[in-house]
């Protein structure tokens, strides 16, 4: 794992001038397991954004790329299990995630579920991830990407090279349920946090 990590630092920051931001806000190796949440620009985000973590990582991941030839292999071996829309395969990937943090593991989500469009603007964000926070009790790592929408965005078939891509980590969000809502509002006004502190810094960069 460590040759992989290695590998793909360097094809990032030979093609991709990948920059680092905020790495003092990544718990430490010691400390417990945590929810990591980012906006999704391209298909490397998830290599990009789990790089400088030396522990044992899982990924929500888009059920039809296993099929892949290279890809599917890939992101098995580094921990991604699949997620699909249906209600079926939804409930039984919610219970993989809050087994994998209950298991110390740490969980990478993107709930735009889908890459950004060319103009950088953020999707509409699902609920599942604070979701998943709130059921395993565990805090939320926001991070943000900027520059990967000028590299691999929605409707562009094959990555650009030499553009630059900054990946930023926020401090860590304990999140925790207000009493004074109900489960659906403490769902919404908890991703409209998260979003607002990735969709910020996303625009100071800009």
């Amino acid at each position: 794992m460590d040759l992989l990590r290695l590998i793909g630092y360097s094809v990032s920051k030979i093609f991709w001038h990948l920059r680092y931001e905020g790495l003092s806000n990544i718990p430490s190796n010691d400390s417990g397991p945590f929810l990591v949440v980012a906006n999704h620009q391209t298909y490397i985000d998830p290599v990009w954004v789990c790089l400088p973590m030396r522990r044992r990582i899982r990924y929500m991941a888009f059920a039809p790329a296993f099929e892949w030839r290279v890809v599917g292999p890939l992101i098995r071996y580094i921990g991604a299990f699949p997620v699909l829309s249906d209600s079926k395969f939804a409930v039984a990937a919610m219970k993989e995630a809050v087994r994998s943090l209950r298991d110390g593991a740490i969980l990478a989500i993107f709930p735009e579920g889908a890459r950004e469009f060319a103009d950088g603007e953020l999707l509409e964000f699902k609920t599942g991830a604070v979701r998943i926070a709130l059921q395993a009790k565990v805090p939320i790592l926001p991070v943000t990407i900027s520059g990967g929408n000028y590299i691999w965005p929605q409707k562009q078939k094959y990555p650009r090279l030499f553009k630059r891509v900054i990946v930023r980590y926020h401090p860590l969000v304990e999140v925790v349920e207000d009493s004074l809502l109900n489960n659906r509002e403490n769902l919404e006004s908890w991703t409209s946090k998260i979003r607002s502190v990735i969709e910020a810094d996303k625009l100071a960069a800009n």
